[in-house]
Parts: C-alpha cells; structure tokens; sequence
C-alpha cells in the first residue's frame, strides 16, 4: 500500500495540471471570441463570432 500512494499522489497532480491548463485554454478562447464578437468591424465577422460563442457557452441546453 505504501507504493501505491505515492504512485496516486502523482497521478492526481497530473490530472489537476491538465484540468487546469484546459480550463485556461478554454476561458481564453471564450474571451477571444467575446471580444472578436463586439470589436469587429464587418457585420457577417461578428455575427460569426456570436454564434462561435453561442456554440462554447452553451448551458444546461439539450443537445
């Protein structure tokens, strides 16, 4: 048992890296295509970045 502990440790850590990293990457894609969807000249290039973040913030939808 004391062998698998360390081992377990480790993984965690892993998992709460890569949980972090992702949550990172996807706030700045949301933040990335709200700025997009307001700071765009062309009409059709925000109306594109809207439906793009319609498409990242969906909650509690039925898909």
């Amino acid at each position: 048992m004391s062998v698998l502990l360390p081992v377990l440790e480790s993984v965690i850590e892993d998992a709460a890296t890569v949980s972090a990293a992702t949550g990172l990457t996807y706030a700045g894609a949301v933040v990335v295509v709200a700025a997009s969807s307001v700071l765009f000249r062309s009409p059709e290039r925000r109306r594109d970045a809207r439906a793009t973040l319609r498409i990242l913030v969906r909650r509690g939808e039925k898909r």
